[in-house]
């Protein structure tokens, strides 16, 4: 099965500039409230990323805020400051409920928004051997309790997620953990339910997921050419120290990349990142090393299949 149009010299970056994974005590350059949001966003937009992949924040403690209020703070301000593609999270954090989780993007109708594909034993207790003071109590409470978390994606929500948002032209970034998470895509596409090009964004290195191997990273990009053929667009996150080099072997193999401080925030071994930029620049510099170009938000647009940007509800 041919998949030339996953194999282009254009590839498009994504940052996801804060997420629901790290908190505030783990590193002093996670964006937290609406102005730190902004900034990082618009600085990893002029440093090459064509999508913006965003999350709120609690201002005063930095816990996950998954209130359509929480975004309004920030997302027209960015929207009029930059051309590029604004993707909301209808992942949240796994402690909600689907239906909080996906209201930003109902309310929103953005472009793109980001869609878990399969429910996941989701283990971040592990950054409790590296990190062991925390400076408000829900950030241990948070860690603590993947010990006993199921992050819950099953056929009835991501159902909801599709039913509430596909409506509104808003297309999917569609995270994939594991391999059956394909699969899981593959039955919404046989159904009906969603239509390529799918924007594949394929995790690797949660606890609980895929592992970090190359194999693991081979494993995926098989198993979606064969499901997806031409229908697909591959892109990869590698979490923690992964990053750049699974973004890297993606690449070469004609996949697009995601990085931001959502999923490392390091910028090298034993390094923090100091923003989120300071990663687009890091991982543009191998890409244009490569010989491959960075996607500009309109051709990202293109490659997606994108409703544009004067298309959104905020």
């Amino acid at each position: 099965m041919s998949t030339t149009n996953n194999k282009s010299s254009k590839v498009i970056i994504t940052c996801a500039v804060t997420g629901a994974i790290h908190t505030p005590s783990m590193t002093p350059h996670l964006p937290i409230n609406p102005e730190d949001i902004i900034k990082a966003s618009l600085e990893a937009a002029e440093a090459g990323a064509a999508i913006l992949h965003l999350h709120a924040r609690n201002s005063t403690n930095g816990q996950p805020d998954q209130s359509p209020d929480g975004f309004s703070k920030f997302l027209p301000r960015i929207k009029q400051n930059t051309n590029a593609v604004i993707n909301i999270t209808t992942g949240g954090s796994p402690y909600m409920s689907v239906e909080d989780r996906a209201a930003p993007a109902a309310k929103f109708q953005p472009e793109l928004a980001s869609l878990n594909m399969g429910s996941m034993n989701f283990g971040l207790y592990t950054m409790l051997n590296r990190f062991k003071e925390f400076k408000y109590d829900w950030e241990r409470q948070h860690l603590e309790g993947s010990r006993d978390l199921v992050f819950r994606n099953s056929f009835q929500d991501i159902e909801y997620v599709l039913e509430t948002c596909y409506g509104n032209g808003t297309r999917f970034e569609f995270e994939c953990y594991d391999t059956s998470h394909l699969y899981n895509l593959a039955h919404f596409a046989d159904r009906g339910l969603v239509k390529a090009p799918f924007f594949v964004q394929s995790v690797f290195g949660l606890l609980g997921g895929i592992g970090t191997h190359h194999e693991d990273v081979l494993h995926m990009k098989r198993t979606a050419d064969r499901l997806f053929g031409d229908d697909y667009r591959w892109s990869v996150l590698g979490a923690g120290a992964n990053q750049f080099r699974i973004a890297t072997q993606a690449a070469t193999l004609g996949g697009n990349v995601r990085v931001g401080l959502e999923d490392s925030i390091w910028a090298g071994r034993g390094k923090l990142a100091k923003s989120n930029a300071q990663q687009v620049r890091i991982i543009r510099n191998i890409l244009e090393g490569l010989g491959l170009q960075v996607a500009t938000a309109d051709e990202a647009r293109d490659m997606l299949g994108l409703k544009g940007g004067d298309q959104v509800a905020f």
